[in-house]
């Protein structure tokens, strides 16, 4: 038998693929387990790309960045994040995966502890132990916020980083500003290194707010990508923001594995962060009327859980996670189970509303028809 390295024998392929590769044969499957928008890219976008492609623009670029990308970033951060960082504080990784990636990398080693979300987003345990650490979860409130007292439960002398995700995959929560405030309050406490993950960060609803950690503290790595704010998950195309005694370290861990993210995608993203912005609106309005639709038709059935107030999933508690994920694959719905996102994730299901309306009808009567 092949040895193999011990680090990828302590991870597990992503129960988000497992359930996205069952789909994939059959066009007839109603996909309900990816968290990928359904829109098309905004067409001033892609024509962005167009243009690089057609002029040339196809070599290696800076390991960060093309200037003008990490610029308009900068300018993004300060109008709306209200965190200031020059373009030399940020880098343009391949997707916001490889932001975490780098950012585990450089900062945690053997020994040390990472506090993630339990529930949480299937990367962050995989990551760390990529990076030869030990993730530890930490409970969620009831509306699926992060627990003050659990996180201070759970800090140790280890405890190196601590991953924060608003809004949430797999909940769809939103962190208040307070609890934001009294989280890096915390982690100055005890000089832990903050790893905001934002990726969602214009799909809030009801009046919610994103706030960034990076606000109201120094140590944060602010980690965002073009991928759900404009339906660009196929470019690949993420970033971070830190202070650069962070900066130097992750990027010594960036050029080697990567060398620089894609030009022709750099060159999209200019045009997302820097052009018209109503494409966003449009699209967050739509996703909170599936939202709506859905949450109103599970409540319906009796199927309670707390409303999302960001991102586009829910994450209902059901009986026994594996039978209901069974019956649904039978009738042709993907979701995905919750104990992929955690130990607390257990007998819940993660279901994604970024699907057409008419697909979420469809689901929603195969999942009244189970119910029955």
């Amino acid at each position: 038998m092949k040895g193999f390295a011990s680090r990828v024998g302590r991870i597990e392929i992503s129960g988000i693929r497992r359930a996205f590769e069952a789909a994939s044969p059959s066009s007839d499957f109603i996909n309900l387990g990816l968290g990928e928008p359904d829109f098309d890219t905004p067409a001033h976008i892609k024509a962005a790309a167009v243009q690089a492609l057609n002029s040339g623009f196809t070599s290696y670029t800076f390991n960060k960045g093309i200037p003008e990308l990490r610029e308009a970033i900068s300018d993004k951060l300060l109008r709306q994040n209200r965190i200031s960082v020059s373009p030399d504080e940020i880098i343009v990784t391949s997707g916001a995966s490889e932001a975490l990636h780098i950012a585990l990398q450089a900062l945690v080693e053997r020994g040390d502890e990472v506090l993630i979300p339990d529930p949480g987003f299937v990367s962050y345990p995989a990551l760390t132990r990529l990076a030869d650490a030990r993730p530890v979860g930490i409970p969620l409130n009831d509306d699926y916020t992060l627990s003050l007292e659990g996180l201070n439960e759970r800090i140790t002398p280890r405890t190196k980083a601590l991953i924060m995700n608003s809004p949430s995959n797999p909940t769809g929560a939103v962190e208040s500003e307070s609890n934001i405030r009294a989280i890096t309050e915390l982690a100055s406490d005890h000089h832990i290194t903050i790893i905001s993950d934002e990726v969602y960060e214009h799909l809030v609803y009801d009046g919610a707010e994103h706030i960034s950690p990076a606000r109201f503290y120094d140590d944060v790595i602010t980690v965002n990508a073009v991928s759900k704010t404009y339906a660009m998950t196929g470019f690949r195309l993420g970033y971070l923001a830190a202070g650069k005694e962070y900066i130097e370290q992750m990027l010594k861990v960036h050029q080697y594995i990567q060398a620089c993210a894609s030009s022709i995608s750099q060159k999209a993203a200019l045009a997302a962060i820097s052009g018209p912005q109503n494409c966003v609106e449009e699209m967050r309005h739509e996703f909170k009327r599936r939202r709506d639709f859905i949450v109103s038709a599970l409540h319906a059935m009796g199927i309670h859980f707390p409303v999302p107030r960001g991102a586009f999933y829910i994450f209902p508690a059901v009986k026994d996670e594996h039978e209901f994920v069974e019956q649904l694959r039978r009738r042709g719905v993907i979701v995905t189970p919750g104990s992929a996102f955690g130990a607390r994730g257990l007998n819940h299901v993660r279901i994604s509303y970024a699907a057409n309306l008419n697909a979420l009808r469809q689901a929603v009567a195969i999942i009244r028809a189970i119910m029955k």
